[in-house]
């Protein structure tokens, strides 16, 4: 090989397929041992150019893709996960796996495009409902209806990427990288629930910058900080999808499921997001907010969204497809450019699995 082996390059594969030591190992026809050794001292112990063929192969990733440079990394504590508790070690690494891999696609797109400058504030100590209102503010937005969160982001100098885990267990995640903001959204879930991860997640860059939640520090008799700072970015998102005198201006005077779901196209939200944003703006009364949540669970409304929207993509991926077509690369091509598969290209590119 006239590169070298690169053993975090295994490590990133194997994480993304979600595989230990012994699956892989058992996949190649190796040891457990062998490849531990390969991902903890490949640079002084590679594996023959026969062994790393069948880890390819197992892993469904280019040779070529082994023997590259280290790619950034992105370490766990950076990253805040809100279903810690329900997601397993495998599905955390796989999503963290993906966000390194984002750093491949950008630092390409970076090298051959002029992208948005980043216009986020340090609003670090500032209440969630007044940060929202001063970015509403600064953005220029004022109460209208965001019509596509993720545009808006990326306008702003947002790298915004998807994750295609195939779980529910997996939240969207946000970290700054180089005074760069980057957001990984979940494409398993809503079209609704996405916009709200989007949100969520730039109220962590905003309230939360170069720190991860879990160093927030909790208010005084708080249990959790994360807790704290989870609950900080669900009111921030709330507040900047849901303009506090837009809805008020909005909700009828007898509020009933009905009317909440004819409303939340008003926003782009879920039923259960705006029934929320109705009890924080004291428009429904605790009654009220209890009956309304209950209903909606019976008609299935936490699950299945009513009036489902569109679901948001990228702007910027599909500004840049048809412009590296014109230099002669196709998606397939433009995967092998950057030496990774095309499903892990098409996944962070809002795309759909091409075969």
């Amino acid at each position: 090989m006239d590169k070298e082996f690169n053993p975090d390059r295994l490590k990133i594969a194997r994480l993304r397929r979600k595989l230990t030591y012994k699956e892989l190992a058992a996949s190649v026809g190796l040891t457990s041992k062998t490849i531990s050794k390969y991902e903890n001292d490949g640079f002084n112990n590679p594996p023959s150019s026969e062994s790393l063929s069948k880890l390819a192969k197992v892993l469904r990733y280019p040779v070529q893709f082994f023997l590259e440079d280290n790619v950034d990394e992105l370490p766990t504590e950076a990253v805040s996960f809100r279903a810690l508790s329900k997601m397993t070690a495998a599905h955390r690494d796989a999503a963290i796996s993906a966000g390194r891999l984002g750093f491949i696609v950008n630092d390409y797109i970076n090298s051959k495009f002029k992208l948005p400058r980043q216009e986020f504030k340090d609003l670090r100590g500032i209440e969630s409902e007044a940060a929202a209102e001063y970015m509403r503010d600064y953005w220029a937005l004022g109460n209208k209806k965001i019509s596509n969160v993720v545009h808006l982001l990326e306008s702003k100098g947002a790298r915004v990427f998807s994750l295609a885990e195939n779980t529910l267990d997996v939240d969207a995640f946000s970290f700054w990288k180089e005074n760069i903001p980057f957001i990984f959204l979940n494409n398993k879930k809503s079209a609704e629930r996405s916009r709200f991860d989007s949100a969520h997640e730039l109220g962590h860059l905003l309230l939360h910058k170069h720190a991860s939640p879990f160093d927030s520090e909790a208010p005084a008799g708080s249990l959790f900080s994360t807790r704290y700072a989870e609950q900080q970015a669900d009111d921030f998102a709330s507040a900047f999808l849901m303009p506090a005198k837009s809805v008020i201006d909005a909700a009828p005077t007898f509020i009933t499921l009905e009317s909440v779901v004819e409303l939340k196209s008003k926003w782009g939200v879920s039923a259960v997001s705006l029934i929320v944003r109705l009890k924080k703006l004291n428009l429904i009364t605790d009654w009220q907010y209890r009956r309304l949540m209950q209903e909606a669970s019976i008609e299935g409304y936490r699950k299945r969204e009513p009036k489902p929207i569109e679901r948001e993509k990228s702007l910027i991926f599909e500004k840049i497809l048809p412009l590296l077509a014109d230099d002669g690369l196709s998606v397939k091509s433009f995967a092998t450019e950057l030496k990774l598969p095309i499903d892990e290209v098409t996944n962070l590119m809002f795309m759909p699995r091409l075969v």
